[in-house]
């Protein structure tokens, strides 16, 4: 059969020939063929087709097309009531299928899925576990077409349902059932899933298989397999989100079964669930069952013998796992654990395990009762063992299956993670989680106990793996935390709860840190550690948690393997970007480099153009202190001198003889992994602690610089982000609200010279010509990052370059390079260099308006805020330059503007947000001859109408608020005919609606201000429309505490000091036709506006919505203006009097408990 197999080297040509076979021994018409002999051929084909299935695999394997056509035609061969064939068969197909991998075509499908239906219905029981196990290979990922046969398989009275009962004695059957059931829930992404009432009944099932106990007549490895096929079934309706889990009872009893296997097995380890888990923010109770004393205490001379022989490496590995992870599930140790000091591991990452968690936990000889369940296992599998080999065997294969059904829960639960929302996992996060012991009680289990305890490192990365995704995304869960000072309450607060969560977490990564020895699972418990740092709210817990991650991580930034020392890397730039800038950080960046990082070298750089110096940058421990001091230049951040050696110094081996004369580029530095992420922590170094960075401000850009001029565009792309934040962070000193002294920024000069240089290197080229469009995105993001006052500063060539790059670029096919382009013209049109060029402002307005016409929404969005600066800088030339910007600047450009921003105000409202704001910049930027101007008339109603109509709208808060704020700057233009024209009551009405109604309190805070805007009495319109906006804002001020949202209720305040403005500003304008109703008003909320005025004037200085600073003095000039304004007014009646004497009662007393207070 071999020697036929090598002669023909076709692939499948062996299962031709059986197919041939096959072929032959179908009964012709009119030939008889007695039964007996048939039967024994098919026997002998069959087995030997099983036969070769199992051996060694072929050299080319058969086509799917010729395995099912193979099983088809023996299916056809064998009739139901030959049931030793029928076995047979059903042997062939599960063999067959699983050996090659093969998904059963649809047609052939039908005909083996209805067979082997028949088969289970016909046969003797005896057949039905060859049977499901055929059946499960042919259905495997096949679940959706099978529909046709669901009500057979998984109905009422299905095959499966019965199969796979609890009351089902024979184990074998069951598991082979649930095997099936599991297999049908699988399906190829993109398919259909299966209907919601076979999901439900498939789920019910695997969750009573997974809620049963073991009996005494299964052995432990069926158990096992019955429990993984169980765990795969629920993963696999879990997966793609097939299966939504919504019930509370349905959540509960997942978890506790899941919680349940995740231990399944564990050594010195045995709990019992409870039978569903509720949210709850305390540990749930587990009930830890008692382990065998066979098993606690075995005869003395059995243990001494057996650490004596305990020589050999594959006995030795993780013994310290056993020692430290003990000592931690034990809270008579917790006080020893808490000072453990990280920063005394002195041992390398490449150190043994054992020795370092010896150092770390020393546990006093029987103290620690949970050890010895836990290492009974490996004693058992000792040559001294009482057991023979072939127990000894069966034991670890025991061991392994066991190891299989943990690492089958935990896959499982985190697919029921990402199927959750966090607010409901949330929940539950008490029963996963490690949570500090109280006085005198044990610690309860969690995925902690795994990641300490489990002797299988693949299963202590799955456990990690599940822990990062809880952690992910948890910063709003965890926010909550706080122990920065000691409560003395009769209760522990949630608040403390959780931060004691916290603190445990980041002891027990440590813990496991230390003791680790496999590379991967150390990859995940750092990785695990990073999601944990970028959650945790450090500023509101006690100092000390990041300086133990940090010390002790920094060891492992030197490990042999790569993953190790990028997930490293990792998890420092988590702790620099980790709410930045912290205290705790600030200092840790501070430290000399000697504290845990060993590399070669004694000197401190003195600059950066010699990469050599860069590597010896990084000193041995055991350097003398004063050689580093005799430096003449200050040490720089050992974090940031570390990353740019990654990045830009060769690798001292890279020229070794292994790699020949001619090392590759590759082999030269690090790898681009370990580059890459050292780009990344300095990037976020310099956003989170620039000031600390700020004094190498060149050199980092000459490490970008080199960066952008290589090949490998990751490293080119990440170079740029560098230079993107390094210009940032110097935009961020410059800002006028900035917290920084003028002589700690980077002075203007230093920036021009960076600037220079950036412009001088592989910047423009990448501009040009890069075919990389993320790449060109990123660097258009930094070029928009050049300080203004710098960018004045630079030769005159460098400005064009720059401006030319840009407008190219604004025509980019590309969208994302498009969207830079145009928001990086929307910030260069602010710089007052270039704002005052007419020529640079009509290009730069051709280019937006052309990107805001474009078919990508983000280029839209992107090309609406640059309109938005655009129009910003229409107004401030207006101001600055007065009557000759307006001659300079087209016309018909100005009307281009207005049409376009109408038209983007109807967009999306990332586009519309700022098109409002652009229309109300333009309207208030038209002179008379442009509202005379019969083109311009038209445009202009149509873009009033688009911002009344989008303050009325149900848009978002940000796209209202531009609205009010644009309608206030079309108020501010005395060329409109305000309070004459249509529109004026339109919009006035518009404005009184938001103004009580709105449910976000800025937007009502900004259509206030808008409606106290106009100066004279006549923009306001007749009585009628001045006494309805008068009562509107009365209105509002009695609501101003009525909210369903009690995050608004902080702005409450702010709006009624505004409403406040705007009536005494009406009052100051009134005319004598409108007091009768305003004292109507007035009489009839007469209290509230009474307190609400006195709170205005004692509120003292305070800054108000437009950023301008209003004391008491100046709120006191309004009411007196108002007072007077009244006076002068001739009117016949008492309302005059009236209006007037209660605002001076208003004022006295004012002053009378001013002059109280100041007593």
């Amino acid at each position: 059969m071999a020697a036929a197999g090598a002669e023909e080297p076709e692939p499948g040509g062996s299962f031709r020939r059986y197919l041939v076979r096959l072929g032959a021994l179908r009964p012709q018409p009119g030939a008889e063929r007695p039964d007996g002999s048939l039967r024994t051929e098919l026997h002998l084909l069959f087995d030997q087709l099983i036969s070769e299935s199992c051996g060694p695999a072929p050299a080319a394997e058969p086509s799917a097309q010729d395995v099912c056509a193979l099983l088809v035609q023996a299916c056809q061969l064998v009739h139901l009531n030959q049931e030793h064939l029928v076995s047979k068969v059903c042997q062939l197909i599960h063999h067959l299928l699983n050996r090659f991998q093969v998904m059963v075509d649809e047609r052939s499908l039908h005909f083996l899925l209805s067979y082997c239906i028949s088969a289970l219905k016909q046969c003797s029981s005896w057949t039905h576990v060859e049977i499901l196990q055929a059946l499960a290979a042919v259905v495997y990922n096949n679940g959706p077409k099978c529909q046709k046969y669901l009500p057979d398989l998984l109905g009422k009275t299905g095959l499966l349902v019965q199969f796979s009962d609890s009351a089902q004695p024979d184990v074998e059957l069951r598991r082979a059932a649930v095997r099936s059931m599991a297999n049908l829930c699988l399906s190829v992404p993109g398919q259909p899933c299966l209907d919601e009432s076979y999901r439900n009944v498939c789920f019910q099932t695997f969750l009573s298989v997974l809620q049963s106990s073991k009996t005494s007549d299964i052995d432990d490895i069926t158990f096992c397999m019955l429990l993984q096929n169980a765990l795969k079934g629920i993963q696999s309706l879990l997966n793609g989100g097939k299966m939504k889990l919504m019930q509370t009872d349905q959540i509960g009893s997942l978890f506790a079964v899941l919680k349940k296997c995740m231990f399944h097995g564990l050594p010195g380890l045995s709990i019992e669930t409870p039978t569903a888990l509720y949210p709850a923010p305390l540990p749930q109770y587990d009930k830890r069952l008692p382990v065998k004393q066979e098993q606690l205490d075995p005869p003395a001379s059995k243990q001494t013998g057996n650490r004596r022989k305990k020589s050999k490496g594959k006995q030795r590995k993780g013994e310290g796992r056993e020692e430290l992870s003990d000592a931690g599930s034990e809270s008579v140790l917790g006080a020893d654990m808490l000072k453990l000091q990280v920063g005394d591991v002195r041992n390398g990452p490449c150190a043994a395990p054992r020795a370092r968690a010896a150092e770390a936990v020393s546990v006093p000889a029987g103290k620690d009762h949970t050890s010895a369940p836990y290492t009974s296992w490996k004693r058992v599998s000792s040559s001294e063992s009482e057991y023979s080999d072939a127990e000894g065997g069966i034991q670890s294969k025991t061991r392994s299956y066991q190891a299989n059904v943990r690492q089958g829960a935990l896959a499982c639960f985190l697919s029921a993670i990402k199927s959750l929302e966090k607010r409901i996992l949330y929940g539950y996060w008490s029963a996963f989680v490690p949570d500090a012991p109280g006085i005198g009680s044990p610690q309860s289990v969690s995925l902690m106990t795994i990641a300490l305890k489990d002797p299988s490192p693949k299963t202590r990365a799955c456990a990690l793996q599940v822990l990062s995704a809880i952690l992910e995304g948890s910063k709003q869960f965890l926010s909550v935390a706080e122990d920065a000072y000691d409560h003395k309450r009769a209760f522990t607060p949630f608040s403390v709860t959780i931060a004691s969560s916290i603190r445990e977490l980041h002891r027990c990564l440590l813990l496991a840190l230390v003791a680790e020895s496999s590379s991967q699972t150390l990859t995940q418990i750092i990785k695990c550690l990073a999601n944990l740092v970028s959650n945790a709210p450090y500023s509101r817990l006690k100092p000390g948690l990041l300086m133990r991650v940090w010390n002790q991580i920094k060891p492992y930034i030197s490990h042999k393997d790569v993953n190790v020392r990028v997930s490293s890397l990792t998890l420092l730039g988590a702790i620099v970007s980790a709410q930045a800038p912290l205290p705790e950080v600030q200092l840790l960046l501070q430290q000399p480099s000697s504290s845990g990082l060993n590399n070669s070298g004694s000197t401190t750089p003195h600059c950066l153009s010699s990469s050599e110096q860069w590597r010896k940058a990084l000193p041995s421990e055991g350097e003398p202190a004063e050689n580093q001091a005799s430096c003449a230049s200050p040490e720089p951040c050992w974090l940031l001198r570390l990353c740019v050696s990654i990045v830009v110094v060769p690798r001292e081996d890279s020229c070794s003889d292994t790699e020949g004369s001619f090392p590759s580029f590759a082999s030269v530095y690090e790898p681009c992994p370990l580059r890459l992420e050292s780009l990344q922590v300095l990037a976020l170094l310099v956003k989170g602690y620039f000031p600390m960075a700020q004094s190498y401000f060149l050199e980092l850009g000459e490490v970008a610089c080199r960066c952008m001029e290589e090949m490998d565009p990751s490293i080119q792309l990440h170079g740029a982000k560098l230079l993107e934040e390094l210009g940032t962070g110097v935009l961020q000193q410059y800002k006028p609200d900035a917290a920084v002294a003028p002589g700690q920024r980077v002075p203007v000069s230093v920036v021009v010279t960076f600037w220079t240089l950036m412009l001088h290197g592989p910047l423009p080229g990448i501009l040009q010509s890069s075919p990389h469009a993320t790449l060109q995105t990123s660097a258009c993001d930094a070029l928009s990052s050049i300080l203004p006052e710098a960018f004045s500063s630079l030769q005159n060539e460098q400005q064009i370059l720059c401006v030319t790059l840009l407008l190219g670029l604004n025509h980019s096919e590309n969208p994302l390079v498009k969207a830079a382009a145009a928001r990086a013209l929307g910030v260069y049109i602010l710089f007052p260099c270039l704002r005052q060029d007419v020529m640079f402002v009509a290009d730069t307005a051709n280019a937006i308006l052309n990107s805001l016409h474009d078919k990508s929404p983000n280029v839209r969005a992107k090309a609406a805020w640059s309109l938005g600066n655009l129009t910003d800088t229409l107004i401030i030339n207006q101001e600055t330059m007065g009557h000759s910007f307006h001659e300079e600047f087209s016309d018909l450009l100005l009307l281009k503007m207005l049409r376009s921003a109408t038209e983007a105000s109807k967009d999306r409202d990332k586009v519309k947000s700022n098109a409002v704001r652009a229309l109300g910049n333009v309207l208030h930027f038209l002179q008379p001859h442009h509202i005379a101007n019969p083109r311009f008339r038209e445009a202009i109603e149509e873009s009033l109408q688009a911002l009344i109509s989008t303050v009325e709208s149900e848009a978002t808060m940000k796209v209202r608020w531009n609205a009010c704020y644009a309608l206030g700057n079309v108020f501010k233009n005395p060329a409109l005919p305000l309070g004459e024209a249509p529109w004026t009551t339109q919009a006035y009405n518009a404005l009184s609606s938001v103004v009580k109604s709105c449910k976000n309190f800025k937007v009502r805070i900004k259509s206030a201000m808008a409606l106290s805007i106009p100066s004279k009495r006549e923009c306001y319109g007749s009585s009628q429309q001045f006494c309805h906006i008068w009562s509107a804002l009365v209105v509002a001020l009695q609501k101003s505490e009525d909210t369903e949202d009690f995050l608004e209720f902080k702005y409450s305040a702010s709006l009624r000091t505004q409403i406040c403005q705007a009536l005494l500003h009406l009052l100051s304008l009134a005319k004598g036709t409108d007091l009768p109703v305003i004292w109507e008003t007035l009489k009839q909320n007469e209290d509230r506006i009474r307190c609400c005025v006195l709170q205005y004037l004692r509120a003292g200085a305070e800054e108000n919505e437009a950023g301008a600073h209003t004391d008491s003095w100046e709120r006191e000039r309004v009411v007196k203006g108002a007072i007077e304004h009244l006076g002068g007014i001739e009117l016949e009646g008492k309302a005059r009097a009236r209006v007037s004497v209660y605002l001076e009662d208003v004022l006295r007393n004012h002053d009378h408990a001013t002059e109280l207070t100041e007593a």
